[in-house]
């Protein structure tokens, strides 16, 4: 059914000026006392990638969707999928939304809808059935996602539109898990604007925002849970939904979408296995540690950016489950730059090769290593199955080089 109610709690506006938030549901959620920077889990991985050819072109759909907005709807809709992921490490979960493209289960969704997940699960609503969704690949920058559902044949794929025939006045639904409840709800509206660029930013503000270009605008309401579900016209998908605002007292709801010729020429890369500066092609790389962000080369001044957890007293636990419970470290490394670690994984090659809290890296295979931001450059020239030698020095000052074997972590 049509659901033109304008009810659900509305995406929170950050800030002033044109910021909004990602329409992503979040549904269990701890503060963090640092990032997590390549958690380690195990996904499936492996295989063959699906090829250029299993993406739709723009305008695939054979006819105009016929009967208006309900008519779109029931079109739609058997092509919607409902995403719900497991953060461990942050001991979160979130719900988004996923369109599948092709009979073969290719999805297509947000990067943030997937970002930092270990586990991904995604429902066919029409169908009843749920799988296993993996990850081809992202574009982090354009927040654009490929997944592939585990086993699946004979789906229905949503009617693809071109997103260069949109219009201003263009009349519209979008389409999603709205609030993260588990069904489908469709709100109309129309295109109020095109080539739009927006920042936008998960709920609260716990991640760093983005800068995001050529975005539909519309008056259709947006809401969390809504994210990488369609944006709809008689023509077919034109736009996957991304980001919302806050619309208070006698203020109109404006939501935005990535324009679907815009997400699908990502989606080929991927399938193609194009990698490049912004897109990743499979899992990053594995190393096991919860660090902080940014510029700063002082392990000291590191640490102050934290601003939680412990205060230099009691001891710093050997390895986390999860960052619920993260501290600062009670103890430093001596060492003017490099990256603080503030607390290693169970289980991952940072810990099994004896990184604790309070340690600092140095140098990754021969390259110096003076802030958190270049050790995420570093490592991102590196891939899953790649042995990498890192040194750090210790709490107690102890300088040690090791080979670490790399494995696959979330996406980032």
């Amino acid at each position: 059914m049509l659901d033109d109610s304008g009810s659900g709690a509305p995406v929170r506006r950050r800030g002033s000026g044109n910021v909004f938030t990602h329409a992503i549901m979040a549904v269990l959620g701890a503060a963090l006392a640092a990032g997590l920077l390549l958690a380690f889990y195990g996904p499936a991985s492996g295989g063959s990638l699906p090829g250029i050819g299993a993406v739709p072109a723009p305008g695939s759909s054979s006819a105009p969707l016929t009967g208006g907005q309900q008519g779109i709807v029931t079109k739609v809709t058997p092509g919607i999928v409902i995403i719900n992921t497991a953060l461990q490490y942050n001991r979160e979960a979130a719900a988004g939304t996923g369109m599948v493209i092709n009979a073969g289960g290719l999805v297509l969704t947000n990067n943030h809808v997937i970002e930092n997940s270990t586990k991904i699960t995604a429902t066919v609503v029409s169908a009843g059935r749920t799988y296993r969704a993996t990850v081809v690949g992202y574009d982090k920058t354009g927040d654009i996602a490929l997944l592939q559902l585990q086993n699946a044949s004979g789906l229905t794929p949503v009617p693809i539109g071109n997103s260069s025939s949109a219009r201003t006045g263009t009349t519209v639904v979008a389409l999603g898990n709205a609030e993260g409840r588990g069904t489908i709800t469709a709100k109309p509206g129309h295109v109020t604007g095109l080539h739009q660029t927006i920042t936008a930013s998960d709920k609260g503000g716990s991640t760093t925002s983005e800068t995001l270009h050529g975005m539909i605008q519309t008056n259709a309401e947006i809401v969390p849970g809504d994210s990488g579900g369609p944006l709809a016209s008689s023509a077919g998908v034109i736009g996957m939904d991304t980001a919302g605002n806050n619309p208070g007292y006698q203020q109109a709801s404006t939501g935005f979408a990535i324009p679907i010729n815009t997400a699908l020429s990502v989606a080929r890369q991927i399938a193609a296995g194009h990698a490049s500066s912004a897109i990743t092609i499979g899992y990053p790389p594995f190393l096991g540690i919860f660090i902080g962000s940014g510029p700063a080369k002082s392990p000291q001044a590191q640490e102050q950016q934290q601003g939680q957890g412990a205060s230099g007293s009691g001891s710093t636990p050997a390895c986390y489950a999860s960052n619920a419970d993260l501290a600062v470290p009670s103890v430093i490394a001596p060492v003017r730059s490099g990256a603080l670690i503030d607390g290693t994984i169970c289980g991952s090659p940072a810990a099994s090769a004896g990184m604790t809290g309070g340690a600092v890296i140095t140098a990754v295979s021969g390259q110096p290593v003076g802030s958190p931001d270049d050790l995420v450059g570093i490592l991102s020239r590196f891939h899953p199955g790649d042995t990498i030698s890192v040194t750090w020095v210790s709490p107690s000052g102890q300088r040690t080089t090791s080979s670490l074997h790399l494995t696959a972590g979330p996406p980032q």
